[in-house]
């Protein structure tokens, strides 16, 4: 993910103006990671160390998920909808 997008997603998902780490942008930035490495992969099928960071990021989106459930049921319905999440 190059500067400019992570810019543009950081914008895009931020809740006040100086937000910058909420979970809300953390799940948006990580959704573009997973969706990026998951190319790479397809490309790649023998990375085996790209493929557990791959499993590692799903890991931490779906805590950060479970968290925003409990917070924000809502807002993070809104969010996975957007990002086009189950």
């Amino acid at each position: 993910m190059d500067k400019a997008k992570k810019t543009e997603t950081v914008e895009k998902y931020k809740i006040t103006e100086k937000d910058c780490g909420s979970a809300q942008v953390q799940v948006a930035l990580l959704t573009g990671r997973i969706n990026h490495l998951a190319e790479h992969l397809k490309t790649h099928p023998s990375d085996q160390h790209g493929r557990r960071g791959l499993l590692l990021m799903v890991g931490h989106r779906k805590r950060l998920i479970t968290y925003l459930t409990r917070k924000d049921k809502k807002g993070c319905v809104d969010l996975l909808k957007s990002l086009g999440l189950k």
